[in-house]
């Protein structure tokens, strides 16, 4: 019995730290207060659109090389973060720094892959958002 009470407890605290975005507008007002540039911002929300469905707690399955995706918006494990208790790979952090509520290292982590590659990084772009892009002129 102590084990499922201890199991509910973590999987409350889980759950107390994703966040999710309700409208564009919320995400935008966010990625704001992260300083992502205007004239990216209809890019970067259709992206965390297409890849997370603005869930900052979102794990993929694992891709056909067995890595996974993390986060608002889908960071590899492969190459940006690191699985470990130890920041590591591309982007210097822990893939359970970029699934909680703060996303702050997650930004930051994504803008630097965006500088190294560019939207084209993110297949839910490619897909969903190159050439289509969400009307956020209200927020």
């Amino acid at each position: 019995m102590k084990y499922y009470s201890c199991l509910f407890v973590l999987t409350i605290c889980l759950y107390c730290e994703a966040k999710y975005f309700a409208t564009r507008c919320d995400l935008v007002h966010e990625l704001r207060k992260q300083n992502f540039p205007e004239d990216k911002m209809a890019d970067w929300v259709c992206l965390i659109d297409s890849e997370s469905a603005r869930h900052t707690d979102i794990v993929s399955k694992p891709n056909k090389n067995g890595s996974r995706d993390h986060g608002l918006y889908q960071i590899n494990d492969n190459l940006w973060c690191s699985n470990t208790t130890v920041p590591g790979k591309g982007c210097h952090v822990t893939c359970a720094d970029i699934v909680t509520d703060d996303i702050t290292k997650a930004s930051i982590c994504a803008k630097k892959i965006f500088r190294r590659q560019g939207f084209v990084a993110w297949h839910g772009w490619t897909k969903r958002c190159q050439g289509t892009l969400p009307d956020i002129s209200n927020c």
